[in-house]
């Protein structure tokens, strides 16, 4: 029979930056192919563990030591042979850029695999017996590209150690490397968008002069000249690095037409061009930055320094040189430097920044600070994030992760991350494009050859075919989608949602259907004991007894409300000890008291196991119970019933008015799954006006529910990002609630609600709605005129207008997708 071991992931690949890299599969292959080895595979990150790499072997061809000798042998092995880096850098200002800057890079010898994105980061997988990362840097200063902040090995960004190590750093090229800014020319980041108004300087100025008497032509001449230089620099610089890669992009289009209408003579109107169409690329590259400037401010929140109280003395120091476990002095008013929890003082505290939470939470010191264990069990009112605002009073605060480790920073990464992420109608404009583009510059040589069935001079079929050149240039499709995703990523995220990328976004945009875990999303989460049952001359004590004996080896919410109501109505009477406690999952527990079993759990449980049933006047009990809205739980020692306490779980105040909010803005199917009996299920569904409502569900039927539902229509699962994991999992769309404090519930959703709030997802399905419907305007708008402008030139529109319209289209797509960052739902 074959043995099981599990090995944390990060120590045998600590570069890699995630479980979906190429080197995992190799890792994975290669110990599938060891002699003993059945199978080998990753078992994804759980309540805070990390991702582990689960191998099935069979101990008696190889021993346990040998397992683990040989993952470590192999995963050293590809950490010496593969690096990793992820970089942030200057120069990527659209999306088409970043596609030619990956495509040269996968090129490059050496680099497996590459990707860049117009939110200026680039990963890069390389052969380091092949290349290495300054001839990389080269390849990158070649196209214009420099490195904004030292080169990280991909894993540092989540290091535990907080320690710079860069590779390189132990030679003078390597330090020289740390820091390089490229301000983007000679004028600074803004170089591109004075060239284009130097440029329309000198188209004005040339045709104005063109109608003064006594000035010779060569004048207006040489402005229009100038107007090419200056128009035309950065799109040759980008025609060039693409056809370098071997393909043919909107910069190259418009640079025939403006060499064309030069050939012709036309040179107002090739200047006019190339001035457009700079301008119109400046002013993108703005808008986007804009989009980007709304993601780099939320790592702007937190404060660079902290006053910190460290053997008995008080300083000041900056929050990269903070420890878990330091004390820092939060005074009134102040952004709090670090995430933790309090230890003395009281105030309010606005959360807004991270959790988007539009009233102050109070918070107060823990008991024993000494006595915290893990901190994510604390309460909302101990623990304090980085970046929030103090309310007026001074806070003690206990520091429980380092500043490139807090809630704000990993929603930084992650948000950065998602703006990378290709979007299904992103994809889809890419792959048009790539077939548009060649058939534009096909149709372009048959109209160059027009001139011989029209009977026309060969200048008038090659303007007409420069017209449509222009008029069919795909700019405004270009950047219609990725314009409208970063401005939805940035707006989400100011909003206290973290959607990672522009997958998760769309697929909201077109739900049908929302499922919602019942316990800790409808309701408080927080179950109450309302009703005790004895049961055939039992008494209230002897119930109480047996139930709290039993559950208190339960850390189930339903095991501790009976707990807690147990030991405040027994006072100081001693319990019974119990023993050998045994979880029945979706069912109840088992343990032993005095010897003698005890069951505590669902009447489904008592159906199922040995024993007497359940007797006709308990079951009547539990009935009427259920018919309230109560979840029940039976007791039975040894073959005895005892009674049956009831329990009730308060929705939330808000949640009745969610689901009408998530009514208004298009979902009409609201399915209510869980674990609770289905007449329980159904009186909370009716109170919150939810549809359907599903009980009697053990974890795996949750998963089989939500699969049946996206074969019906596209599905939301809503849940805590933990428990509900596999069911969220499994749906179009995951969306955790309470993300600001979970490390999981962070990593495992697709949409992450930061505050334990549902009132923030109609905002984030109104989000995604309003940005699906601004996409389709985009892609309208582009189509319809590229649709309108071919017909138009083919019947004689001349290259101005047609450079009017088709840039005025591109400016309008880049506009009607900023609408985004003024989103208020």
């Amino acid at each position: 029979m074959a043995d099981r071991i599990q090995l944390d992931l990060p120590i045998l690949l600590p570069n890699v930056p995630s479980a979906k890299d190429a080197c995992v599969e190799r890792l994975t292959s290669s110990l599938q192919e060891r002699d003993g080895v059945e199978r080998a595979h990753v078992r994804a990150a759980t309540n805070g563990e990390p991702d582990a790499l689960c191998i099935h072997y069979d101990p008696d061809v190889v021993p346990l030591p040998r397992i683990r000798q040989m993952a470590k042998s192999l995963g050293t092995e590809l950490t010496d042979h593969y690096g990793h880096l992820s970089w942030s850098v200057q120069g990527i200002k659209h999306p088409r850029r970043a596609r030619t800057i990956a495509k040269r890079l996968r090129q490059s010898r050496g680099v497996v695999e590459a990707e860049a994105s117009a939110s200026e980061r680039i990963r890069v997988e390389y052969d380091r017996s092949e290349t290495d990362e300054n001839t990389i840097r080269d390849v990158l200063r070649t196209m214009g590209v420099r490195v904004q902040e030292g080169v990280l090995e991909a894993h540092e960004l989540d290091e535990e150690t907080g320690e710079d190590v860069h590779e390189g750093q132990g030679s003078e090229e390597g330090q020289n490397h740390k820091v390089v800014h490229d301000h983007g020319g000679i004028f600074g980041e803004k170089t591109e968008l004075i060239f284009a108004i130097i440029a329309g300087v000198c188209v004005t100025a040339g045709f104005g002069l063109s109608f003064v008497g006594g000035v010779s032509a060569w004048v207006p001449w040489g402005l229009y000249v100038g107007g090419y230089v200056f128009g035309g620099y950065y799109t040759v610089r980008e025609a060039v690095d693409t056809l370098r890669v071997g393909d043919f992009e909107v910069d190259f289009l418009m640079l025939v037409a403006a060499a064309g209408a030069a050939a012709l003579g036309k040179w107002l109107e090739g200047a006019f061009l190339l001035f457009l169409f700079s301008l119109g690329h400046a002013l993108e590259h703005y808008a986007m930055g804009r989009a980007r400037q709304a993601i780099e401010s939320l790592a702007e929140l937190a404060p660079d320094t902290a006053l910190v109280r460290r053997d008995g003395t008080e300083k000041e120091i900056s929050v990269d040189d903070l420890r878990v476990g330091d004390t820092v002095i939060v005074k009134p008013n102040e952004r709090i430097p670090a995430d933790g929890f309090v230890t003395q003082g009281e105030s309010a505290v606005n959360q807004a920044p991270v959790t988007g939470e539009s009233v102050p939470v109070d918070k107060e010191p823990v008991g024993d600070p000494n006595a915290v264990g893990d901190p994510t069990d604390l309460g909302a009112a101990h623990r304090v994030y980085a970046g929030t605002i103090n309310g007026s009073g001074a806070l003690t605060v206990r520091v429980t992760k380092r500043a490139n480790e807090s809630t704000i920073s990993r929603v930084v990464q992650m948000v950065t991350e998602a703006e990378a992420e290709k979007s299904p109608t992103e994809r889809f404009t890419d792959r048009f494009e790539r077939i548009f583009v060649p058939s534009v510059l096909g149709l372009v040589v048959i109209l160059l050859f027009a001139w011989v069935p029209l009977e026309e001079t060969f200048a008038d079929s090659f303007y007409r075919a420069m017209a449509v050149l222009v008029a069919a240039s795909p700019c405004a499709l270009a950047i219609a989608t990725p314009s409208a995703v970063l401005s939805g990523v940035a707006r989400a995220g100011q909003g206290g949602v973290l959607v990672k990328g522009g997958g998760p976004l769309e697929q909201l945009g077109r739900l049908g259907a929302i499922a919602f875990d019942k316990t800790g999303t409808l309701t408080e989460g927080k179950p109450r004991v309302t009703d005790v049952h004895p049961y055939n001359g039992t008494s209230e004590e002897d119930l109480l007894q047996a139930a709290v004996a039993a559950e208190k080896l339960s850390d189930h919410p339903l095991a501790e409300a009976v707990v807690r109501y147990g030991r405040e109505h027994l006072g100081d009477r001693p319990l019974e000890e119990a023993t050998e406690m045994e979880s029945i999952t979706g069912r109840g527990i088992r343990a032993s008291i005095g010897g003698l079993p005890v069951h505590v759990g669902k009447a489904e449980l008592f159906d199922e196991i040995d024993g007497p049933p359940l007797p006709d006047a308990l079951r009547k009990t539990i009935a009427s119970l259920e018919a309230d809205g109560r979840t029940t739980v039976i007791v039975r020692r040894d073959e005895t019933y005892l009674g049956v306490i009831g329990l009730a779980d308060t929705p939330r105040d808000a949640a009745a008015g969610v689901v009408e909010r998530l009514r208004q803005t298009g979902i009409q199917r609201m399915v209510m799954i869980s674990g609770d009996n289905q007449r329980v299920v159904d009186a909370v569904a009716k109170r919150l006006g939810i549809d359907e409502a599903r009980g009697d569900l053990l974890p795996g039927d949750k998963v089989e529910t939500v699969r049946a539902l996206r074969e019906e229509e596209d599905v939301a699962m809503v849940g805590d990002g933990v428990n509900d994991a596999p069911a969220m999992a499994n749906a179009t769309v995951g969306i955790a609630m309470g993300a600001a404090g979970s490390d999981v519930a962070l990593e495992t959703a697709d949409v992450a609600l930061m505050a334990d709030q549902l009132g923030h997802l109609p905002f984030v399905v109104g989000l995604s709605r309003q940005t699906s419907r601004i996409i389709r305007q985009n892609l309208w708008i582009a189509l319809g005129m590229v649709a309108l402008l071919i017909p138009a030139t083919l019947l004689g529109l001349q290259i101005g207008p047609a450079v009017v319209l088709h840039e005025g289209s591109t400016l309008l797509v880049v506009g009607n997708a900023l609408r985004l960052l003024r989103y208020s739902g």
